[in-house]
């Protein structure tokens, strides 16, 4: 079980800030491997989302600490932009996880945000981050709020939006992960009320292995992820979405 807490962790790492989807992998993963326990419940999410708030917290400290102290506007901008995804995670969250965690769902999902990421793509990139406004902020916002859908992928929808607003890629990306900062940290806080209020035992050691791999390994897809939008296209991201989707219906027919 410390094995799959671990691998599990790494697959958030990667997948909350790879623009993939987080939520597919760790509804597909377990499903497709059979795991149960504690490592495919909502409660081991605690632990998970903590790693990657971690690994953001880390990587953007100093970003943070000039937007409360210097770049004010920008900060109006993260809260307009964090709006959104709020209402939609406090009214719509718990609907989502009882009828929308489908891998069949999942699969569409995968591709029809795919070929909104090449889309995007043939937009004109010319500015950065201190450029956009308030308008922009908005529209990132609501597409912050769909990434609620499994399969969606945060950082592909806003990063497409802000591609599809001008941004440049890295720039796109940078903004993507701003706004997910307070968006994780209300998931968080969401599944850590749930967690506190349930009377079952859990194995903490499988959570701290689970946090500790999902920070580690989100630190480090940052840090990747930013590099590589510096030079290259959102392409080899769809490509994967692509054959994921592939996996899972073949997946679906195998088990049918």
């Amino acid at each position: 079980m410390i094995t799959q807490a671990v691998i599990l962790g790494i697959i958030q790492g990667l997948t909350e800030f790879f623009p993939v989807s987080s939520t597919a992998h760790l509804i597909i993963v377990p499903w497709f491997f059979g795991w149960v326990g504690d490592v495919n419940t909502l409660s081991f999410d605690v632990a998970l989302h903590a790693g990657t708030l971690t690994a953001l917290l880390f990587s953007f400290w100093k970003d943070w600490l000039e937007i409360f102290t210097k770049k004010r506007r920008l900060l109006g901008l993260i809260i307009l932009a964090s709006i959104p995804a709020g209402i939609a995670g406090l009214y719509l969250n718990d609907i989502i996880e009882k009828t929308l965690r489908n891998p069949f769902l999942i699969s569409l999902m995968l591709v029809a945000v795919g070929l909104v990421m090449l889309a995007a793509e043939r937009s004109e990139k010319r500015k950065t981050m201190d450029k956009t406004d308030f308008v922009d902020a908005f529209i990132i916002g609501i597409a912050q709020a769909v990434a609620i859908i499994p399969g969606v992928s945060r950082s592909g929808i806003t990063i497409s939006a802000g591609l599809f607003k001008g941004l440049k890629r890295e720039a796109a990306a940078r903004f993507s992960f701003l706004i997910s900062t307070p968006i994780i940290a209300g998931a968080t806080l969401l599944h850590l009320k749930k967690f506190l209020t349930t009377w079952e035992l859990h194995d903490f050691h499988l959570f701290t292995a689970g946090f500790i791999s999902s920070s580690i390994t989100g630190f480090f897809a940052i840090i990747f992820l930013l590099s590589f939008l510096k030079k290259y296209p959102l392409n080899l991201f769809v490509y994967y979405r692509f054959i994921l989707a592939v996996v899972i219906i073949a997946g679906i027919w195998l088990r049918g």
